[in-house]
């Protein structure tokens, strides 16, 4: 029903069932992993009205599993990714598994998934730091580098009546810029205002 996915590793399907409604996957050599992904399969769906919270648990310096809600997955959200890298020093929360008969071992964590009402779901908490950003790092880099170039490039620019005649100069309208960039991103909050750019008139 679950798939479990750490990169650089294979595919984990077969969860351990550990309960009707509890399963778990083993993550050894945990303190490498930086990132983990819980999917369902896509056999078999969950029952109307049913989630599925998914907690992970890690060892502490008494070798006592520690448990934190990273989040969830549903038949309309079906996959998810957590971070989970910066929860190993964290504080353990209320959780479903403390029953479960789970064998355990020193440098293995596990991922713990546990079948829910969704109304359930919905009054719990997840940990702030398990949650991923929706824009990947590469494209927040690329904007960061863009609003950079414009925000240098706009600091020469000059008004027409300003403008002295250069035949050998190529002049670039900074509207084209804002153009090309609004094609290709969205605005990111914080980031260049497309109000200033409007107004910024021409650039060299």
């Amino acid at each position: 029903m679950f798939g479990c996915l750490v990169a650089g590793r294979l595919v984990q399907t077969a969860a351990q069932q550990v309960a009707e409604d509890k399963f778990v996957f083993d993550l050894p050599d945990y303190e490498s992993i930086n990132h983990v992904v819980v999917f369902m399969l896509g056999t078999i769906p969950f029952p109307e009205g049913m989630g599925g919270s998914v907690y992970f648990s890690y060892p502490d310096s008494n070798g006592m599993p520690v448990w934190q809600l990273l989040g969830f997955v549903t038949n309309g959200k079906p996959s998810a990714i957590f971070k989970i890298s910066g929860l190993k020093s964290g504080e353990g929360s209320q959780h479903p598994f403390g029953a479960m008969n789970i064998v355990r071992t020193p440098s293995v964590a596990q991922i713990g998934i546990s079948v829910e009402l969704l109304d359930s779901l919905a009054q719990q908490t997840p940990v702030g730091n398990a949650a991923v950003s929706s824009v990947d790092s590469f494209t927040q880099f690329t904007q960061k580098m863009l609003d950079n170039f414009y925000n240098f490039a706009s600091s020469f620019a000059v008004s027409q009546a300003q403008m002295t005649p250069s035949p050998s100069e190529m002049f670039i309208p900074a509207n084209v810029v804002l153009k090309w960039y609004s094609f290709h991103f969205e605005y990111p909050s914080g980031g260049m205002h497309k109000e200033n750019l409007l107004s910024s008139g021409s650039m060299v």
